[in-house]
């Protein structure tokens, strides 16, 4: 292991967790990771031995048996995984999402309910606010909850879920009639059981199939088409209506963190490979690594490396802390995935022809980090989240 994206200040229990992660990332994914996304193949092997090491409950309290660990932990481990197969990294972060959601928000009912489940890989999570016609601006929602005698009725359509084939809780949000002179105030987080697989996989809710997608292969990305689905009321997140604007965007936020540290595992698998090529390739009688040319590249990749890592660990340790991130978040994750992109690309070159060759890597890659650019809020929805907090912070005195 190199000396990049090293984190200080880590515990013994820590420690151990990354290195377990790093040898599973080494031994078990690595080898067959190109294989199985060039085929489009679910990792099932993968997840398994994942479930093993406990990356399903590693957040959920030890109360719900899940290891009680931090939000740092679980990035340090995503990084890892992704730095093997980013998909892998997306099957476990919509399920720690909604994990998260239950923690924060959820009743004492709902997270004995839910939480032991998904600790153990049963209950597999997804979360869905995107629809067709929604892209960022979630306060459009139009998957409409409609009160009745016994519950709710949900109808509508929802888009872009991670693991919505495979989950069998999904936390949906809905536009509900609350009253409120807000619209952020009458969105409602439901959590909605179905069964995994394809078609229709519960009363009134049909998953049509995978979504044909560039990169990000192997897991399944997926609608979702609620038609008079029936739901009771204990089935909103917390039994209070009206909150789940703010509860999605307390899950984004950690989630923003998520596709950070995806970006940096990333980023230093590119920048590992572009290394190692570098030194095995030769023109004009010696190591393309000794031209100043690809010198200073690999010394620019590192650098983006290293300083994605930083700004991910410290926007972890922020929201660790009980502190809101919504900013630093933004930013790491604005910054990890443009980085991401240029490294990426930077090692693409190093390879020359051969990184448009399927047989290398570095092809992998390069549809991979495309993703993490639109991931959890675009770099010009950061920007927006950024600049909106920074003028609030430094308000001109007039």
């Amino acid at each position: 292991m190199g000396r990049l994206c090293q984190t200080d200040g880590l515990n013994d229990d820590q420690r151990a967790i990354l290195e377990a992660v790093r040898t599973f990332v080494d031994e078990k994914i690595l080898p067959v990771a190109t294989e199985l996304e060039h085929a489009d193949e679910y990792p099932t092997e993968i997840v398994e031995g994942l479930k093993e090491l406990g990356m399903f409950g590693l957040m959920i309290p030890e109360e719900y048996d899940g290891l009680g660990e931090s939000l740092l932990t679980y990035a340090l481990c995503v990084e890892e995984i992704a730095r093997g197969w980013m998909s892998v990294s997306g099957v476990i972060n919509t399920h720690f999402i909604v994990a998260y959601m239950l923690m924060r928000h959820g009743t004492e009912e709902q997270k004995k309910k839910y939480l032991p489940r998904m600790a153990a890989g049963e209950v597999r999570g997804a979360f869905s606010m995107s629809e067709p016609g929604l892209g960022s601006d979630v306060a459009a929602v139009t998957t409409k909850a409609t009160q009745t005698d016994s519950g709710y009725e949900i109808t509508g359509q929802k888009m872009w879920l991670t693991n919505g084939g495979t989950s069998n809780l999904v936390a949906v949000l809905c536009k509900t009639d609350e009253g409120a002179d807000s619209v952020y105030k009458n969105l409602t987080t439901f959590l909605v059981e179905k069964e995994p697989g394809f078609g229709e996989t519960a009363q009134g809710i049909t998953v049509p199939g995978k979504i044909d997608k560039m990169g990000y292969k192997g897991i399944d990305t997926t609608e979702m088409i609620l038609e008079s689905h029936q739901i009771s009321a204990d089935q909103v997140l917390g039994e209070k209506p009206g909150q789940g604007f703010y509860q999605m965007m307390d899950g984004v936020e950690v989630g923003r963190v998520n596709v950070a540290a995806r970006a940096c595992g990333i980023a230093n698998r590119a920048f590992e490979l572009g290394i190692a090529y570098a030194q095995q390739r030769e023109t004009f009688g010696k190591p393309i690594a000794q031209h100043q040319a690809v010198l200073f590249r690999l010394a620019e990749m590192a650098t983006k490396v290293e300083t994605a890592h930083a700004m991910m660990v410290r926007a972890a340790r922020m929201k660790d802390s009980g502190e809101r991130n919504d900013v630093e978040s933004g930013m790491a994750k604005m910054l990890a995935s443009e980085y991401c992109n240029e490294v990426v690309e930077a090692s693409f070159r190093i390879h020359g022809g051969y990184g448009y060759s399927k047989e290398y890597e570095i092809e992998r890659l390069y549809r991979e980090s495309a993703f993490m650019l639109i991931g959890e809020g675009t770099s010009d929805i950061q920007k927006m989240i950024i600049g909106r907090s920074l003028l609030k912070d430094y308000k001109a005195r007039v």
